[in-house]
């Protein structure tokens, strides 16, 4: 791909020498006298790079610069002069050019500016495609009333770091959301860090939360940083809290407190700056009465409740997170965008959705990847078992097993009121087992 540079000058012979020196070094050139030809350069031709001189005839270089990163963020400018002060070089940098270039200008010193900016230019639009992904991917998705109220608290939760409690049964959204909160407000830049505490054995949650030292605990062959340690500066996202045992409790209410702590089988006190946002499908006053989680803990994380409501109390944004999942899985796969005959949506708002928005995210999913037509139907949504299933059409053992499971599984989770620990014990199976069946099945 050949590299577009525009040279902006007011005296032809740099124009003429600049051009000559890119030009046989492959790139394309394009030159501008003013400051005004150059602004509508840049809006029509979208250069990859722009040497700009300081004096101009109709405006002042700098004040163009600010144009530019206003207009054009990515865009690099290395800015030129033949009357340069540490003040002027100074004021440009600080204002977001690349560098600052004195007339005479040397032929070694433009070709490594020239490579080393279109590389730098290169990398800042590959990061803000990369940043407008994330901000498509971590989107709260609806028009109901309840998910206009959720939203309109997850901005005022934007200019502080209070801890924030977020409720609501497996497969809300309660980890968007606690990306939300973390990508709008001040430690956006900063980690990100998830914990899934109903995901790792007992044994093992305290060294994911505060790391160990070499030789604290058989398998430790060397040291390991927590995800306390790993959050510092950022946002620790505490999931299924409510099945942390009342002994790591204790010690993550500490250090809420005191915002330090030891590795396991350290001595050495470790202090972070860490902000705290736990979510749980489970109901922590009912907990706390029941013994099973601390008073005091449930106090500190509470500081912001906010409750995300199930798929079925909010039918009416079904549409809309159709429409997104069928756009996002179409790009994805490379595939047609797809629509839906009235009555695919139909069938679809008439289901009750125990595994809320990410069932249904799975469910769209296969429908793209499996869907021959641009037509989705009802027929097709049958497919995928929305609703009450004959196991013995299923043509394999493999395949009606699998169903049944994950109905069972699905029972079972309602009948405990989504407690992975009561279902497991229920089921008589392994709590990180059951886990990985829930994941799998998308039903949270």
């Amino acid at each position: 791909m050949a590299f577009t540079v525009l040279v902006v000058d007011d005296e032809e012979g740099i124009r003429q020498s600049l051009g000559d020196i890119l030009e046989d070094e492959g790139y394309e050139v394009i030159s501008a006298e003013n400051g005004s030809d150059a602004m509508s350069i840049i809006e029509t031709d979208s250069p990859d790079l722009v040497f700009l001189d300081i004096w101009l005839p109709d405006r002042d270089g700098i004040e163009i610069l600010e144009e530019i990163r206003t207009k054009k963020p990515t865009l690099p400018v290395v800015m030129i002069s033949g009357h340069a002060t540490i003040d002027l070089a100074v004021k440009a940098t600080r204002m977001g050019a690349y560098d600052f270039l004195e007339k005479p200008l040397s032929l070694d010193r433009v070709l490594l500016t020239t490579q080393r900016a279109l590389e730098r230019g290169v990398l800042e639009k590959e990061y803000q495609a990369l940043k407008e992904d994330l901000s498509r991917k971590w989107q709260l998705i609806g028009n109901s009333e309840v998910i206009k109220q959720l939203k309109r608290q997850i901005n005022l939760l934007a200019a502080n770091t209070s801890r924030v409690l977020i409720t609501g049964e497996s497969g809300t959204g309660k980890e968007l959301v606690a990306r939300l909160i973390h990508f709008s407000g001040p430690r956006a830049g900063n980690p990100f860090i998830e914990v899934n505490c109903a995901a790792i054995p007992h044994e093992l949650i305290e060294s994911e939360l505060f790391g160990h030292e070499k030789g604290s605990f058989t398998g430790a062959h060397e040291r390991k940083k927590g995800k306390f340690e790993l959050a510092d500066t950022g946002t620790l996202f505490l999931d299924e809290i409510g099945d942390m045992s009342l002994q790591t409790q204790a010690k993550v209410l500490r250090v809420i407190e005191t915002q330090e702590f030891q590795r396991v089988g350290g001595n050495r006190k470790i202090r972070v700056d860490v902000r705290i946002i736990a979510a749980t499908n489970k109901d922590l006053q009912e907990e706390v009465k029941k013994g099973t989680f601390r008073e005091d803990l449930f106090f500190r994380l509470n500081v912001i409740p906010l409750h995300i409501p199930p798929l079925r109390e909010r039918k009416e944004d079904i549409p809309l997170l159709v429409d997104f999942f069928l756009e996002e899985f179409s790009r994805e796969y490379k595939k047609s965008r797809k629509a839906l005959t009235e009555e695919a949506l139909k069938a679809l708002l008439n289901y009750d959705w125990p595994g809320n928005v990410r069932e249904l995210k799975n469910i769209i999913e296969r429908l793209v990847i499996m869907t021959q037509t641009d037509t989705i139907t009802e027929k097709d949504i049958s497919l995928y078992e929305i609703g009450k299933r004959d196991y013995f059409s299923f043509k394999t053992l493999k395949e009606a097993r699998e169903a049944f499971e994950k109905d069972f599984i699905l029972l079972k989770l309602k009948e405990n009121n989504w407690n992975i620990s009561k279902t497991a014990e229920a089921l008589n199976i392994e709590r990180s087992n059951l886990h990985r069946k829930i994941k799998s099945y998308g039903l949270s």
